[in-house]
């Protein structure tokens, strides 16, 4: 250990004047450098620092930085639940992301309207920089009272004009997936949907309707599920059985998925033999070969970065303005 470390040992708890003596900039230079937030500082000094603070073993401290900032760096996730793979692909990539720009995610499961009012009554809030609302049972004025809060990001289609939103365009790609099938003569469907007590869900199965009637596609039968492989599955016999349209599309790749487990036989070496299948949100394990489903799917990177970089950018809430779009596309695979 050099002398310089020992020294430092002795005087107690590493600090940041510690790491700006090392780094030679002025402590100032140095919490500049280190602040998980955007500030001006040369980039060969923030080299510098980040060499300094690697060489110490020094962390922030990010409660110090919340008093000083007033920011306590945590962000809330209003969810349903979390039990859809969707929700997984989505989740980890969003929480890598908010780590990395020096904050933490809390997970609120509100499960129902009820349990929104719950929250309201009992005065139940959380001291946050911001909440992202994934749950079908919130609106944006609800959840800006109970943070308390305009720092409100809006992604179950619930939004207003002053809370930003961000939305995935899924008619695009509805519309090639059944355009798609139409060109292979699939004139007759079935359609597997997910709750409709979610706006975005009410709103795909809207696009899907339309562009059925574009392409002379009837829908002969309809069941509803919950986004999940079981109900996929369970739904197999009703949606198939001895007579099956000519496509199934699933407004969920999970559901999907069970359809195909159950009918594994209607599809020897995954090609459709009696029935196409489409499903919907292009989960990672689409492009593998237990599950190579026809989907349509969104660049979930580019739909993280939006909400990341609104997080990132306080002015953007409490300000009328448009929800962000993120295009969809369809992925053929064996499926189809």
């Amino acid at each position: 250990m050099s002398t310089t470390m020992e020294n430092e040992t002795e005087r107690g708890a590493l600090t940041i004047a510690d790491v700006a003596e090392r780094a030679g900039v002025s402590r100032a230079v140095a919490s500049r450098a280190l602040s998980p937030k955007p500030r001006p500082v040369s980039a060969e000094k923030r080299e510098r620092v980040l060499k300094a603070a690697a060489e110490l073993g020094f962390k922030p401290n990010l409660l110090a930085q919340s008093l000083t900032s007033k920011s306590v760096n945590l962000v809330a996730v209003v969810v349903n639940h979390i039990h859809d793979l969707s929700d997984l692909d989505l989740f980890d990539l969003l929480l890598d992301r908010i780590q990395a720009a020096g904050k933490q995610l809390i997970l609120l499961r509100v499960g129902s309207v009820a349990r929104v009012e719950e929250f309201l009554r009992r005065g139940i809030a959380y001291h946050v920089d911001a909440a992202l609302v994934f749950s079908d049972f919130a609106d944006a004025a609800t959840v800006r009272e109970m943070f308390h809060s305009d720092h409100v990001v809006m992604l179950n289609g619930r939004h207003d004009r002053l809370s930003p939103a961000i939305i995935p365009d899924e008619a695009v790609g509805i519309e090639q997936a059944v355009a798609d099938a139409a060109g292979k003569g699939v004139r007759e469907a079935a359609l597997l949907t997910g709750r409709q007590s979610s706006e975005v869900e009410r709103i795909r199965i809207g696009a899907y309707r339309a562009s059925f009637a574009r392409h002379g596609i009837t829908v002969i039968r309809e069941a509803q599920g919950d986004y999940s492989y079981e109900s996929g599955h369970a739904a197999a016999e009703a949606l198939v059985g001895e007579n099956p349209p000519q496509a199934v599309f699933c407004t969920s790749d999970a559901m999907a998925m069970g359809i195909l487990d159950a009918r594994r036989a209607d599809f020897p070496g995954n090609r459709p033999e009696r029935f196409r299948l489409y499903g919907f949100d292009n989960l990672s394990l689409t492009s593998f070969d237990a599950y190579p489903i026809a989907s349509i799917g969104y660049d979930k990177t580019r739909y993280v970065d939006e909400i990341v970089g609104m997080l990132t950018q306080p002015q953007v809430f409490g300000q009328p303005h448009e929800p962000v779009r993120i295009p969809t596309a369809f992925f053929p695979r064996a499926t189809a």
